[in-house]
């Protein structure tokens, strides 16, 4: 009976896969909630430094208990979990911290034009997460996916600019060159990340390569500390924000990335890049929630057909997962996230 419980729950989270990355993708927006207080105190490079500890104090029993796992582990997937864990983990999340420092400072009001440049630049992601599975995973998709694809993104986009949809155009003529370049750079390694993440799934199980993800950047979040306050900045913290940092850490982080990384290990890598634009919908979604937890903007009727054809594009990519609509090479197609059964 435990033996066919294991494998009903293993068949649902992988048939509906994709659906459970983009899942995941809206839990990180919960970070919204917890990250201004913090921001007002600390730079994000101590926010991120401290919140990655947390977690990997959560993993360090698990990756010890389930150390025989590593066993065999090739050197390019040691590689692969390197690269992600010191580019999409720690130098990406402070890139990206810092830019929404633009658009939510410390003081003053929220500056909602550079925040839409921001989430403008993240509908990059996806288009760079694709091309990387082409060139380093050798997925193909098939035609139909092309315009499913560019559905969730014309969703995203209405759901950023709903207030005004030609924003982007006149955004242009006076970007606000530093958070935009933050972002794009903090986009370009979270799609990488995304890849090499899927590549990593292949031997080792998602509590592992979750695990792994915040343990091997750890210490480059200590260096990048200490570059911006030296020795000191380690000691920047109180108690009053032991709150806020331990639920950015269960919730978009622990959580949040099991839920991900489980749903990654069933779902082609270009088929997550275009289910994580749950983050930016969910993320929208949240500011229209009454202070404190948002900033109290009423949804408009774009927002609600933008998240309608982002669900109705992902919902449909889940489907024809099963018919193949991205077909990627066997050694990806191995799913290593369902435990060892026993009886």
């Amino acid at each position: 009976m435990v033996q066919r419980n294991k494998v009903s729950q293993a068949s649902i989270l992988d048939r509906a896969a994709p659906l459970f990355v983009a899942t995941a993708a809206a839990v990180w927006a919960t970070d919204a909630y917890f990250r201004p207080a913090l921001a007002r105190q600390l730079s994000s490079s101590q926010i991120v430094f401290l919140e990655d500890a947390i977690i990997t104090l959560c993993f360090i029993p698990l990756l010890i208990g389930r150390r025989q796992n590593f066993k065999g582990v090739s050197r390019r997937s040691w590689v692969a979990l390197t690269v992600f864990a010191l580019g999409p983990q720690a130098i990406a999340t402070v890139l990206f911290t810092r830019s929404l420092g633009y658009a939510f400072p410390a003081s003053g009001p929220p500056d909602l034009s550079v925040a839409n440049e921001v989430y403008f630049l993240y509908l990059l992601q996806p288009i760079i997460g694709i091309s990387l599975a082409w060139l380093i995973l050798r997925e193909r998709r098939k035609p139909y996916f092309w315009p499913l694809a560019a559905i969730a993104m014309c969703g995203v986009y209405l759901i950023v600019f709903s207030q005004d949809p030609l924003a982007p155009l006149s955004a242009a003529q006076h970007p606000q060159l530093v958070a935009g370049l933050l972002s794009l750079g903090a986009v370009c390694l979270w799609a990488a990340g995304t890849v090499l993440g899927r590549y990593a799934l292949a031997e080792l199980p998602f509590m592992e390569t979750a695990g792994l993800r915040f343990l091997l950047a750890l210490p480059v979040l200590a260096v990048l500390v200490m570059f911006d306050h030296g020795p000191s900045g380690l000691t920047h913290y109180s108690l009053t924000q032991i709150p806020s940092f331990v639920g950015i850490a269960l919730i978009p982080g622990v959580v949040g990335m099991l839920l991900y990384y489980r749903a990654l290990s069933a779902t082609p890598a270009s088929l997550a890049a275009v289910a994580e634009l749950g983050y930016p919908c969910a993320l929208f979604l949240v500011f229209s929630l009454p202070p404190p937890v948002g900033l109290g903007a009423p949804l408009t009727g774009l927002e609600i057909v933008g998240a309608v054809l982002l669900a109705a594009a992902v919902t449909s990519l889940n489907v024809l997962k099963e018919q193949r609509i991205v077909e990627v090479p066997y050694r990806h197609e191995v799913s290593l996230a369902s435990e060892p059964s026993t009886s």
